[in-house]
């Protein structure tokens, strides 16, 4: 049986919340990334931010990138997952919540990021890509 820790990525981008959008683009940019998670200097997971809530929500909402921040545009109420949950049930909640990333969290403290490149090697992917094309879309 395969853990959430053996496939998930150990080291994902993230910035503090008081970045502004445009830096958070930036490092989207520089670290070919779709997705920064906001920490606290110590971890603590705040909130996820995708290019689509930057070029969707926040562009949509008229904010402006330069004096927005990371943490005003940032999602909440996030779905996460610990080190030590099966692949398998790491893949039902993508697939309940029509998810691509969940954030791994170990003790209140981010330790990592599973996305669906992470399980593309497992036997779960094609079930999990099933299900988010039928899936609403998570505004």
């Amino acid at each position: 049986m395969e853990l959430v820790r053996d496939v998930m990525t150990t080291q994902p981008v993230t910035v503090p919340p008081y970045t502004s959008l445009t830096a958070v683009a930036a490092c989207m940019r520089d670290a070919d990334v779709g997705c920064i998670l906001v920490t606290s200097d110590d971890d603590t997971l705040h909130g996820v931010i995708t290019d689509r809530d930057i070029t969707v929500r926040a562009t949509a909402e008229g904010l402006i990138a330069g004096s927005t921040t990371a943490h005003q545009a940032a999602s909440g109420n996030l779905v996460t997952v610990a080190p030590d949950t099966t692949v398998c049930a790491a893949a039902t909640l993508m697939r309940a919540h029509a998810l691509h990333r969940l954030p791994v969290v170990d003790r209140g403290r981010l330790v990592g990021l599973l996305s669906l490149g992470d399980i593309a090697a497992t036997p779960h992917a094609q079930e999990v890509l099933i299900a988010l094309s039928r899936a609403q879309a998570n505004h």
